[in-house]
């Protein structure tokens, strides 16, 4: 990295790091826009991508990484993985009981079914929460630049956020694919495509200027947002990929959406 990057504060480069990963998931978010019809096997198959993509995530993303940062802290890893996990799972159920009784301005006005309605609520949701804790830990990773953890580097701090950025490519695919599914205008699915990229930069931030108070706590906050997306991936996604009867065909798209992430999250790693 040029030297300019390495004079600045570690919030300035937390703030340029994921300001990439929040373009990574627009360029994610843009290919609805190569879609010239709404194809009912199309987004149903990409509908089932986006569930092979949230359950690798959940893996390789945000469980195992927690693993490994609860046993550098000298935790039981179970602990905060399984905990989280369940955590996660739980806020979303209430989350699921709540939706309903929101007033449907307040969300995805322009998709009539209300089934589909709560699916993609959920769906965007999941996801943008499960950016958070990315966001976190890139801000850790500068965050430690500036203080007294010795396994800080600036060339783990940027690897990883490139890994990440990369990652949020097909997650962006991956929320604005089902809103237009399910009848959403290109121009609106893209929006909430990359807006749940928006809040990694904000976490990052609050990580790298909280990072001492922030690192005890990501094991717990990466399992949350694992178990959240798994929630939704069982009780929405899958269901939703099926119900037009495409179930080969789903199945087989949520196997290869599992693969690309699976080959990022590992390559990446």
């Amino acid at each position: 990295m040029t030297g300019w990057f390495t004079e600045l504060s570690p919030v300035m480069q937390t703030l340029i790091m994921t300001i990439f990963t929040w373009i990574s998931t627009a360029i994610g978010a843009s290919f609805v826009f190569f879609t010239k019809k709404a194809n009912q096997k199309l987004f149903d198959s990409m509908l089932a991508f986006a569930g092979g993509v949230m359950i690798a995530a959940s893996f390789w993303s945000l469980l195992a990484p927690a693993i490994s940062m609860a046993e550098e802290q000298g935790i039981a890893p179970v602990i905060p993985a399984v905990t989280g996990f369940l955590l996660g799972g739980v806020f979303l159920m209430l989350v699921d009981r709540v939706l309903p009784l929101i007033d449907e301005q307040l969300y995805f006005k322009d998709i009539k079914d209300k089934a589909a309605k709560r699916r993609t609520a959920m769906l965007v949701f999941s996801i943008t929460l499960h950016n958070i804790p990315e966001g976190l830990a890139i801000g850790v990773a500068f965050g430690a630049l500036s203080s007294e953890f010795s396994t800080a580097s600036l060339s783990g701090a940027i690897a990883l956020a490139i890994g990440i950025g990369i990652q949020n490519i097909p997650e962006g695919t991956a929320v604005s694919m089902p809103l237009r599914r399910d009848g959403m205008s290109k121009w609106k699915s893209f929006y909430y495509g990359q807006f749940s990229g928006m809040v990694e930069p904000i976490a990052a931030v609050v990580g790298a200027l909280a990072v001492v108070i922030i690192q005890p706590l990501l094991p717990y906050a990466l399992s949350f947002a694992a178990g959240a997306m798994i929630f939704v991936v069982a009780k929405e996604v899958i269901p939703g990929s099926q119900e037009k009867g495409h179930v080969q065909l789903a199945t087989m798209s949520l196997m290869v959406g599992f693969a690309v992430m699976m080959i990022l999250d590992v390559a990446l790693g």
